[in-house]
């Protein structure tokens, strides 16, 4: 919205702004700190790098991201042809210099400021005690791929750039002229006059010849191009699919019962309230003072303590074992002083909500499907097992599955996306499939993959068929020849609606030219930027147009059918002056976060030109498993790059 701004009032402001930040850089300091290369970086920025192993991770989370968007899987393939890759190097190449800079000049948050501010993600508490969890911390960072250190150091730049960019932006605020210029641009009205130039006014186009309809299909051999379909031939090993009914021997579901029994159960709760006391005859005090009814809050403010609260908790919930021993002996309402392993303490039990032992005959139906899906997996692990013994025996894939018992499918013809000939999709399939398949020559057979939740498959490309234009068949002719008539229709048109624009712009009357053609004109009067969007008559074509011209000027755009029109941009008048008031106020705030928006980039981009960070996509191409040729300008991907154009 700024850009457009300028368009029609330059601004001053973020100019001197961003002066302001690029002198500061200037005054810390920042020169060139690469002294050398390192092997595996796919990214410098100062001391900084990335690896190539960090590049994949975060370009995978960025992957399944778009993916969990989509409803579909990504091909890395696709992603990386439509320069994904590129855009996570560059997001990660602006986030290092930003890092590195202010590393540099000595902006570093303290080791406590960093601990307190993950000690607050709720990720990563207990859900018992609701308090912060060194164990699931770890626990789920590994799960993520990321060591305490990674985490720790990306919890460090994220405190440092937020703290380094509310410095810059403090005390700033777009000027009121600036909304003001903004409520002017969006509130101004504009007439507008137009007429339609459709099919019929022109003479339809001949049939296309096969000449014709041949370069037509060449012209577009792009979007007409099938994909590369492979057959494959694949061995599946599931748990889903071992069949056969398992049976379950009651000593031991009773085993699993009693070893599970606690964990199937509800455990009986309280809520109870702790008081700590300096010795034993304060904690008498303090009980006495309970028993006749007075709040324990009160109670243990004026002892000079905080209250302890364990609200609806288990005993394994109270972490002072002597305390969570004597509530749970104690009757709902009791209160007794108890001396535990921290000293004196008096505990008030508020309320017992009982728990619930779960009988062997409930918990029946999930323990023998829990024992049925274990009973799967061990026959899994033995199917697989064999056939690997199998083929790594010297045995194809067939033999190999036939060996163990297990049978083959064959899919096909089916491209990387996972869809037939017809664009239909394929049923069975999964990425990680599609990415073994895709990535075999003709002939070529994988080691077994495992998939997840006991799932393991192996694939053989029995042929591949490359891409190729589809045949010419009377299906495709019909289609062909269906668009190459309405582009040529729409050639005439736009000859046609080009010299009635003429027309007018040599001094015509709109009107004239219209009732020449036999077509009436139409007029609208008022539109703004801001009501226009709103208008599901118009083409947006034709508003853009509206919005594009001076007064008086002639225009074609589309129409919404498959039409033209011709039309002319008759006033341009000033909105509503109480209106703009009303938004120039309102509208401050909005451009003053855009405002804080372009002073980040502008930060960023100085930060990658002062540490002058060094991209290179052979070495990123190469940690995503693709193929690279390292050419001259392969090698010159290594070389420094500032902020993308």
């Amino acid at each position: 919205m700024l850009t457009a701004i300028r368009n029609f009032a330059k601004s001053w402001v973020a100019a001197v702004l961003i002066g302001l930040l690029i002198v500061s850089f200037a005054v810390f300091g920042i020169n060139d700190v690469f002294q050398g290369n390192v092997r595996d970086a796919v990214i410098q920025a100062g001391d900084r790098v990335v690896s190539a192993a960090d590049f994949r991770r975060e370009f995978d989370a960025q992957k399944r991201r778009i993916e969990q968007q989509a409803g579909q899987p990504v091909p890395i393939e696709l992603a990386v042809e439509r320069g994904f890759d590129k855009q996570v190097l560059q997001l990660m190449a602006s986030r290092e210099a930003f890092a590195a800079l202010l590393s540099k000049i000595g902006l570093k948050p303290s080791d406590k400021l960093v601990v307190d501010e993950i000690a607050k993600i709720p990720a990563f508490f207990d859900p018992v005690s609701g308090r912060f969890d060194k164990t699931a911390y770890e626990r789920q960072l590994a799960e993520g791929g990321f060591t305490t250190d990674q985490f720790e150091q990306m919890a460090r730049d994220d405190i440092a750039g937020q703290m380094a960019l509310t410095g810059i932006v403090a005390g700033v605020r777009a000027p009121r002229a600036m909304s003001a210029l903004n409520a002017l641009y969006g509130l101004e009205n504009r007439d507008v006059a137009f007429f339609s130039v459709g099919p019929g006014s022109v003479e339809a186009p001949a049939p296309p010849t096969e000449a014709q309809l041949q370069a037509f299909m060449r012209e577009n051999a792009a979007q007409l191009t099938r994909p590369e379909f492979r057959i494959l031939t694949v061995v599946r090993f599931s748990p889903a699919l071992t069949g056969g009914a398992v049976a379950i021997d009651e000593a031991e579901l009773k085993k699993r019962y009693e070893f599970r029994k606690d964990t199937l159960s509800t455990p009986e709760t309280r809520t109870v309230v702790q008081i700590p006391a300096k010795d034993a005859a304060t904690a008498q005090q303090v009980a006495a003072r309970l028993q006749r009814g007075e709040d324990p809050a009160a109670v243990a403010k004026s002892i000079g303590v905080d209250l302890i609260t364990y609200d609806n908790r288990p005993q394994t919930a109270i972490p002072d074992r002597g305390v969570a021993a004597a509530a749970f002996r104690m009757q709902a309402g009791q209160v007794a002083p108890v001396q535990s392993e921290l000293g004196a303490q008096v505990v008030k039990v508020v309320s017992v909500t009982p728990g619930r032992v779960v009988t062997l005959e409930e918990a029946r139906p999930a323990l023998e499907a829990e024992m049925r899906r274990d009973a799967a997996v061990e026959k899994v692990l033995a199917l697989t097992n064999a056939y690997e013994e199998a083929h790594t025996a010297g045995g194809t894939l067939a033999e190999a599955a036939q060996k163990a018992g297990v049978p083959t499918m064959t899919l096909g013809p089916v491209s990387q996306a996972g869809r037939d000939q017809q664009n239909q999709p394929v049923a069975g399939l999964n990425q990680k499939l599609m990415e073994t398949a895709f990535a075999l020559p003709a002939g070529g057979e994988s080691d077994l993959v495992e998939v997840g939740e006991g799932e393991y498959f192996a694939v053989r490309v029995e042929r591949v068929i490359p891409p190729s234009l589809p045949p010419l068949d009377a299906a495709l002719r019909a289609e062909l020849t269906r668009v190459w008539t309405g582009r040529e229709t729409l050639r005439r048109m736009q000859t046609r609606a080009d010299a009635l624009a003429e027309r007018i712009r040599k001094g015509e009357a709109i009107d004239a030219v219209a009732a020449s053609t036999g077509a009436q004109v139409r007029r609208v009067t008022g539109l703004s930027r801001q009501s226009a969007g709103q208008n599901r008559e118009l083409s947006r074509e034709l508003l853009g147009q509206a919005f594009a011209v001076r007064p008086g000027e002639a225009f074609t755009a589309r129409d919404v059918q498959f039409a033209l029109l011709v039309g002319k941009l008759e006033a341009v008048r000033p909105g509503d002056p109480a209106m703009i008031a009303q938004i120039t106020e309102f509208g401050r705030d909005q451009m003053t976060m855009e405002l804080f928006r372009e002073l980040e980039e502008s930060a960023r981009a100085a930060a990658r030109r002062s540490m002058k960070v060094k991209i290179d996509e052979t070495r990123a191409r190469a940690a995503l498993g693709l193929e690279t040729t390292e050419t001259p300008a392969g090698k010159a991907a290594g070389k420094a790059q500032g902020t993308p154009k």
